[in-house]
């Protein structure tokens, strides 16, 4: 099921980074910094929800799969740290948030390819708090990708404080997958002594 419906979604989402990115590459003569804005959010916001949707789709199909499970948040990743990417370049985030947000994501991938293969990935699933850290990033970042007021709303004021709050739960969860995991790199420490 390479290619089934949710999966295609995901390849969507990936195929959809160049764009949030390749918008700011324009030559200036075909979008204001405006449009670039709007644009860049549009397409990112598109991949956010397809995200959520072939997850959905997936459980409500029966079309999980091994290769769905992996690639999804490869997509994920790719897409936050694109953005982050461009974000840092606008000068519209901070290197620092950029770099906890997309170091923890390297960081518990790892985990969870070497808990998966000592048999122990149960103990680094997806928590509450792993949730809520993904929420708040895919409601900052558009915000900063818009930027531009949009009447009393400062996106940009609003997609910074989030981002922030992105950053502290991006560190508590960090934390978390890693207590958990504690035990069971203890325990493959000691078996190689």
């Amino acid at each position: 099921m390479l290619f089934s419906l949710p999966n295609q979604l995901t390849w969507a989402r990936i195929l959809m980074i160049p764009l949030v990115v390749g918008v700011f590459y324009l030559p200036a003569a075909w979008l204001s910094a405006s449009e670039r804005n709007l644009a860049a959010t549009v397409f990112f916001t598109i991949a956010a929800v397809t995200d959520w949707f072939d997850g959905w789709l997936a459980r409500k199909l029966g079309q999980t799969t091994a290769f769905g499970a992996f690639l999804d948040p490869v997509a994920d990743k790719l897409m936050v740290a694109a953005a982050l990417a461009v974000l840092l370049q606008l000068e519209r985030v901070d290197a620092v948030i950029a770099f906890i947000i997309i170091g923890r994501e390297i960081t518990i991938s790892a985990l969870r390819e070497w808990m998966a293969k000592i048999g122990a990935a149960r103990s680094v699933a997806v928590s509450f708090i792993g949730k809520l850290k993904t929420t708040a990033q895919m409601v900052a970042i558009p915000l900063l990708l818009f930027h531009d007021p949009l009447g009393p709303l400062a996106p940009q004021i609003l997609g910074t404080w989030l981002i922030y709050a992105a950053a502290i739960l991006t560190l508590w969860s960090m934390g978390y997958y890693l207590r958990r995991a504690w035990p069971a790199i203890l325990a493959r420490a000691n078996e190689q002594h």
